[in-house]
């Protein structure tokens, strides 16, 4: 049997069993039934979550670069914010975990990941370029996005702190989603050479779009259906998830940012082990477009996402981070001006990026 095609079945059995078995009480069951549910239904999201990444990189050959990426990292923000939402809702306590969420995806991807990144890429290729325009333009949005979300609700006063006036989630929202829309634009159009490898970036205009992989509309759409498909299960099945990730972590005593990091990493996984295959492939460009593009459209989809559903479920969004948290995320960013300021990589920036990730995991643990 195709994989695809195994891979679906035994998503949507998993889908069929949940919808036909009764309401699914964790406090109810016994903590190792409780696990083992936990263990299938987090290993059949992410099969699922695998088969969003094929899907999407069928249609990047075909379609070329941005959208092939593009196709991919909203895929991922709609699992994200589908995952984000089961919890929230299932849940009248978890006041942080769209910060906490959006905090890990973004140490992940701009640490964790471009740190493994830079640091296995200088192993293999020494030193690696990419499309410095690209990455430029990336961090242009992600800097006040990030600030304006995660940072910013700190220092208002119309509101409890760390949190945001009604007033300020509705303009906030709106502002981030006209910035991140006309980035979409340019990306898409004007600015499309900036996301192509260097090469097919400098060529004459018209040669800047690489050739698409022979492919005819058919099977185009084919590849959209079954990325359709994959996705559904993965929202479907993220309710079922969000009640038992909530309770384990209850039971535990773990920190409550814990949450929002098995959500992040549940997320971005498949796409991470994209971009490490594209840096092992000496292809950079692709994977910062993953990386970077991963953590532009966390915040610029997920921000307004989360604030909308307080807004509707009447629950409070915190998203201002910590003290310490806020150096870390200034801090990281910092860095990654600094590292793609210059069009080739080396491993001790990767080292860098990876401390930071480190200091990060120690702070969930030891705040």
């Amino acid at each position: 049997m195709n994989p695809s095609y195994l891979r679906l079945s035994f998503a949507w059995l998993t889908v069929a069993a949940v919808t036909i078995a009764p309401a699914l009480v964790p406090a109810a069951m016994s903590p190792i039934m409780a696990g083992l549910l936990f263990a299938w239904l987090l290993g059949i999201i992410l099969w699922a979550a695998f088969g969003v990444v094929h899907e999407a990189e069928e249609l990047a050959e075909s379609l070329g670069e941005p959208y092939g990426t593009l196709i991919l990292t909203l895929s991922i923000v709609i699992i994200e914010v589908a995952l984000i939402s089961a919890v929230m809702l299932g849940s009248k306590d978890v006041p942080t975990l769209g910060r906490d969420t959006m905090f890990a995806v973004l140490m992940i991807v701009l640490n964790g990941v471009v740190g493994l990144g830079l640091l296995l890429g200088g192993l293999r290729h020494h030193q690696q370029s990419f499309n410095l325009q690209g990455a430029s333009a990336y961090l242009a949005v992600t800097i006040p996005l990030a600030v304006i979300a995660l940072i910013l609700p700190n220092f208002t006063t119309s509101s409890a702190s760390g949190t945001l006036s009604t007033t300020q989630s509705v303009l906030f929202s709106l502002l981030t989603i006209a910035l991140y829309g006309l980035f979409l634009w340019l990306q898409t159009g004007r600015y499309k050479g900036f996301f192509q490898p260097v090469g097919l970036a400098n060529a004459e205009p018209q040669d800047a779009s690489p050739l698409p992989h022979p492919a005819s509309s058919i099977s185009r759409g084919r590849h959209v259906v079954l990325l359709l498909a994959n996705i559904l299960p993965i929202v479907i099945l993220s309710k079922s998830l969000g009640k038992l990730l909530d309770a384990g972590i209850e039971s535990l005593g773990a920190p409550t940012a814990l949450g929002g990091i098995v959500i992040a990493m549940i997320v971005f996984t498949p796409e991470g082990i994209s971009a490490l295959r594209a840096v092992a492939s000496n292809q950079l460009t692709r994977a910062i477009n993953l990386c970077l593009g991963a953590a532009t459209s966390t915040l610029g989809l997920t921000v307004p996402a989360i604030l909308l559903i307080g807004l509707i479920s009447g629950q409070p969004v915190v998203l201002g981070l910590s003290t310490a948290n806020m150096v870390l995320l200034a801090t990281t960013l910092f860095l990654n001006g600094i590292t793609f300021t210059n069009a080739r990589t080396t491993m001790l920036e990767g080292a860098v990026h990876l401390s930071l990730f480190a200091v990060f995991l120690v702070l969930v643990f030891s705040p």
